[in-house]
This record gives structure tokens, sequence and C-alpha cells, in this order.
């Protein structure tokens, strides 16, 4: 059955920039309303302003919040159901590309998705205290370096590994079963956002790797944030919970499969 995103609402983190915004215009075209997460505050406020009016007043609002502090993200969980009555969607999206400074990095790509996969499973759980939680889907935003790694950054690779091991084993219908939620990892290729060549060459954990990331760099196609949105909706609409999708080259994703044996 096609998921039908018309009235459904969805939280969206890191969703002020980059592939997070791309994620928040197509869900708005496609009906939903938007929570628009983000530590940039000016930036998220003037988004949510102009979908107002591009596409509703009650479409789209603007919650501060750092994926790294806990008390902050819970609040932006309450805000979205006070402020659209209900939660739908959970898109744990916010990341860094930084190896010089991982802890943060870690912090924010893989502990910042389990604290938004934690906190969406006490707001949506059909077996939250209360009975009043409705179920839903979280998709995790990883990288294809979470299925094929990438040497020159070999902490953003294990957090994004890190990513698609979380989104399959939460996925599985023992916690689907008890939770009434469906999870799903998209993993990106290359995409064009801000992030510039030269800020991802000064992210290195060494100097040394430079020539590694030029080599890969070569390589690399591209894709437009706006096709990783569209394929956003694909895996909505399409996506069994434990899947792991890669969208890349401005295709359609693609489902990723795992063998069940490693022997």
């Amino acid at each position: 059955m096609v998921m039908d995103l018309k009235g459904k609402v969805a939280l969206v983190t890191g969703g002020a920039a980059g592939i997070g915004k791309a994620y928040c215009e197509e869900l708005l075209k496609f009906g939903a309303k938007v929570s628009i997460c983000d530590i940039d505050d000016s930036a998220g406020e003037d988004l949510a302003e102009l979908w107002r009016n591009k596409y509703g007043p009650n479409r789209a609002i603007f919650c501060p919040c750092d994926v790294t502090d806990y008390p902050q993200f819970e609040e932006a969980f309450q805000m979205t159901l006070q402020k659209l009555g209900g939660l739908d969607i959970v898109i744990n999206n916010a990341g860094i590309f930084n190896d010089r400074f991982w802890e943060l990095e870690v912090d924010v790509n893989l502990n910042g998705i389990i604290r938004g996969t934690l906190l969406a499973q006490s707001f949506m759980g059909v077996d939250r205290r209360g009975g009043t939680g409705r179920g839903g889907t979280i998709v995790m935003t990883a990288s294809t370096m979470g299925i094929v790694p990438n040497p020159a950054v070999p902490i953003y690779t294990a957090t994004k590994h890190a990513i698609v091991g979380f989104a399959r084993a939460m996925g599985d219908q023992f916690h689907q079963s008890q939770s009434g939620i469906r999870v799903i990892a998209l993993c990106p290729g290359p995409t064009q956002t801000t992030t510039t060549v030269e800020s991802m060459r000064s992210a290195l954990l060494s100097d040394k790797y430079d020539a590694l990331f030029k080599r890969d760099l070569a390589s690399m196609n591209f894709q437009s944030a706006q096709s990783v949105g569209q394929a956003l909706i694909h895996v909505l609409q399409k996506g069994t919970s434990g899947s792991v999708w890669a969208v890349e080259n401005n295709q359609i994703p693609r489902e990723v499969k795992f063998p069940v044996n490693y022997y």
C-alpha cells in the first residue's frame, strides 16, 4: 500500500539547508506539514515563513534543535505536536562532515540519530505509555559511504556504517510489531550542498589523506539535493521496515540487499 503523505506531519532535523531542506520541500509538495528542526535559527525561521506563504499558513514551523542537546531535541518534538497536531514521520538527517573534530562528528552523526530515534519511539510508538501513539515512520540519512567505505574519511565512514546497521536492527519486525514504527535508511551518494570542496579537504583527519581524497573526488558525480528529496518520497511510499536505499547520480533510489549469512 502506497503511503499517502497528505496531512501527515514530518519532523526533519537539519531541515534548514542542503538535503534536509530538499526533504522538507518535497514533503510539502505532497501535502505534508513539516517541522524544520535546525541549529540555524535565522535560516530556519526565514524558510518556515517562506513556505507558509507558498504552501499555506499551517504547513511549516521552525523548531530550534541541536541534536546533541537532548532536552532541546525533546522540546522540538513537543513543539511539533503542539503546533502541527501530531507526528507521523521523523527524518533523522542532521549531520556534519569533519573528521578533524571527530568527537563532535560522532555525537551529531550517530548519537544524534540515536537520540532522534528513541524520541520518535516515545512520541509515536503505539506502545508508549498511555497508548496515545499512532505509529509512524523514521528515515535516517546515512550515505553510500555507509555501504562502501571511503579510506580518506574513516571516521565519517564509521558513523554512516553505524547508521545503516542501526536502521537495519531497529527496523526488524520485532521492533516494528511493538512500536508500529517503520525504520528505513536512505544513503545518498555525493550531493551538491553548501559544503565546498575546500571545506571538505580541510575536514580530513590528516593532511596525508589529501591525495587520497583528491583521487576519490575525481571520480565523483555530484547529484542535486532535490533528487535526494525526491528519493525520500520514493522510500516513504515503497520502503519496508529495515530496508536500506541508495540514491546516486540523480537516479531513482535502489534498495541495497545484504547477505543473510556472512559465511
